[in-house]
């Protein structure tokens, strides 16, 4: 009988160390981003930085899957999937696409917002915008942990637009906030909300005569073929938070939290040093190409005029009358 009780004692000890080595030796952690391009475009690279030193700050194993060229859909969606805690983790998202959530987000990327670089890049690096973080994550369960972006917005258009009146009545697409149809209203075009995937084809087909956006996008999504008019309006400098479900995080372990926060503020920045230093440097080596003209926009403080009380009231409308003055005195 010893026999058969001996191999039954290894065979348990067999068992429980297989169990012991299993717990030991858990499968990484995987995380989802996404992102509508390819890895050529700025928010990959800062979202492919910010992988990169998430690894480094955690120091044990972690997987990332980046979904490229919108193989998830579009950032509307990748913040939806966010606030679910489904899907998405992480990814680069532009503040209009929060304002269901939080009414003063799209504020982060007003028209007319930041005087020069100089100024956007203060601003970013100061807590002005601190209320708005802390509005996101409270009502859409979404962090903010970075902020990328750069590019210098001007309208895109299938035929010169110089001045006010070349402006005046210009059909074109706006972002979905509702800042950026007031915005664009006051300055005389004629604003619609269009999907971000649908504007080549809105342009082509005669939906609307134009659309709004930075070199970086501009050359994504090839809107140089059916728009290649580049009117120098300069009117915004994009602010792309980079979010993460706070849903995902708070099941993270700490050293893993600790390790996102840190490298998150990082790719932020080191996104804004790419997009900010190629954006003029891409408008030039696309026109030399002939693929578009740049126009400039001969009556640029006529915009500021018309703009500036559309700030204000849609400030005060929000609540954010406090934090658009601590971005306005930021020297």
């Amino acid at each position: 009988m010893r026999h058969p009780i001996r191999a039954a004692m290894r065979c348990l000890a067999a068992i429980a160390l297989a169990v012991s080595f299993s717990a030991g030796a858990q499968a990484p952690i995987t995380l989802h981003g996404a992102v509508q391009f390819d890895d050529t475009h700025p928010f990959n690279k800062a979202l492919l930085k910010f992988q990169e030193l998430t690894a480094k700050y955690y120091g044990k194993p972690v997987v990332f899957v980046l979904h490229r060229n919108s193989e998830l859909g579009l950032e509307k969606d990748y913040f939806a999937y966010m606030n679910q805690g489904i899907s998405v983790d992480y990814g680069v998202v532009s503040p209009a696409h929060m304002s269901t959530f939080a009414k003063a987000a799209p504020l982060l990327d007003m028209p007319f917002l930041f005087r020069d670089l100089d100024h956007w890049n203060k601003v970013l690096d100061s807590d002005a915008f601190q209320p708005i973080v802390d509005d996101v994550a409270k009502k859409a369960d979404v962090m903010i942990i970075g902020y990328a972006g750069g590019g210098t917005r001007n309208i895109i258009a299938n035929k010169p637009v110089r001045n006010m009146a070349e402006l005046r009545g210009l059909s074109m697409r706006v972002m979905g906030a509702p800042i950026q149809t007031q915005m664009f209203g006051a300055i005389g075009a004629k604003p619609s909300v269009i999907a971000y995937n649908e504007v080549y084809n809105a342009i082509q087909t005669g939906v609307i005569q134009g659309a709004e956006n930075e070199a970086a996008g501009m050359e994504a999504m090839k809107f140089y073929e059916v728009g290649p008019n580049i009117s120098l309006t300069q009117h915004a400098i994009t602010v792309r938070p980079i979010c993460f479900s706070a849903k995902t995080f708070k099941k993270l372990p700490p050293d893993l939290q600790a390790a996102i926060l840190k490298a998150g503020q990082e790719a932020g920045k080191y996104g804004r040093d790419v997009e900010s230093s190629g954006d003029a440097a891409l408008l030039v080596k696309l026109e030399k190409e002939g693929k578009l003209k740049t126009w400039v926009f001969t009556e640029r403080p006529k915009l500021l005029e018309l703009a500036e009380p559309v700030k204000q009231a849609y400030a005060k409308e929000i609540d954010a009358t406090a934090i658009l003055n601590k971005v306005n005195a930021i020297k």
